[in-house]
């Protein structure tokens, strides 16, 4: 586990790292292999959230699962889906939505209407036995199918072990993509919906007609719930005009600029207020240099100076 040596459990593990691969691979061969339990923490990023972290040699068929099928799961995947691929990321996805938007309001000069939408509950809301059924679609080996199954069936909310992946699994961040991907595919197949961006469970649409919008949000709820069994947070949506700003993925946006979000810039402060290493200090310059934040970072460089 690169950078990761000095952590107890990977020491253990590594003390007889051949033993504990053999037989793994045994396991593996023989299909007697069962996923451990899972450690439970609570991490605040931004808000508080439930993580489950597997044991080593979990950890491994993780891995070794995410390297083998993510190449082939990338090219399903539609373009404007950011969460957790290479050279995507937050980032791109706000300059996406920059670039939507000068298109959909030519360039300022009309209305843009944004639809965003949240999912409610996302991990904890995943279907086992639909994502199964989307998975065996594109994979044909059935010693595959069966290991996925081991992985998925893991851990769930439910007494019945049918819905809910972990936050924390490497495997999880790839299937919830392929679980996605389904609602990427019906809006931009079916509803060809032309400015769309997804970030894992937050989405939005562009457009300059506002009663459009309204009427894809009922069939993007209805998809949702038919075919995926996934509900809307409906207190986190919002059909706005872009002038008033639009809050995604950290930052306002607005036509011209866009301002850090006052929860992030209150984070940041606190966490600066407990770790001033260079490192971190580096890494939130190298955030704020995506917007307007001329004064933020001149008052972070005075609390250094101090």
């Amino acid at each position: 586990m690169c950078g990761k040596r000095n952590r107890k459990d990977v020491a253990e593990f590594s003390l007889h790292f051949m033993d504990h691969v053999l037989l793994l691979y045994q396991e593996l061969i023989n299909k007697t292999y069962q996923h451990g339990a899972y450690q439970a923490f609570k991490i605040n990023d931004p808000k508080p959230r439930d993580i489950h972290k597997a044991c080593v040699r979990d950890r491994i068929v993780h891995h070794a699962i995410y390297r083998s099928l993510y190449p082939f799961f990338e090219r399903q995947f539609v373009y404007d889906s950011y969460s957790c691929r290479d050279d995507k990321g937050t980032h791109r996805a706000v300059r996406r939505l920059r670039s939507f938007a000068n298109i959909v309001s030519h360039n300022y000069t009309t209305t843009a209407w944004i639809l965003k939408c949240d999912i409610r509950k996302f991990f904890a809301s995943i279907d086992h036995a639909i994502l199964k059924n989307i998975l065996s679609r594109y994979i044909v080996d059935k010693d595959i199918i069966w290991l996925l199954g081991q992985i998925i069936d893991s851990f769930s909310i439910d007494k019945e072990n049918t819905v809910g992946l972990p936050l924390g699994n490497l495997t999880s961040q790839l299937l919830v993509n392929i679980y996605m991907n389904e609602f990427d595919q019906f809006m931009k197949r079916d509803l060809k919906v032309k400015y769309y961006i997804r970030y894992a469970d937050d989405f939005l649409i562009l457009s300059r007609d506002k009663n459009y919008l309204e009427n894809l949000l009922l069939q993007i709820a209805k998809f949702l719930n038919n075919d995926l069994k996934l509900s809307l947070n409906y207190s986190k949506v919002s059909i706005k005009t872009l002038s008033s700003g639009v809050d995604f993925l950290g930052w306002v946006n607005f036509p011209h600029h866009r301002v850090l979000r006052t929860k992030t810039k209150q984070r940041m402060f606190k966490k600066l207020a407990k770790k001033r290493s260079k490192e971190s200090v580096n890494s939130y310059f190298g955030m704020l240099s995506h917007g307007d934040a001329y004064e933020i970072e001149q008052f972070i460089q005075k609390c250094i100076t101090f």
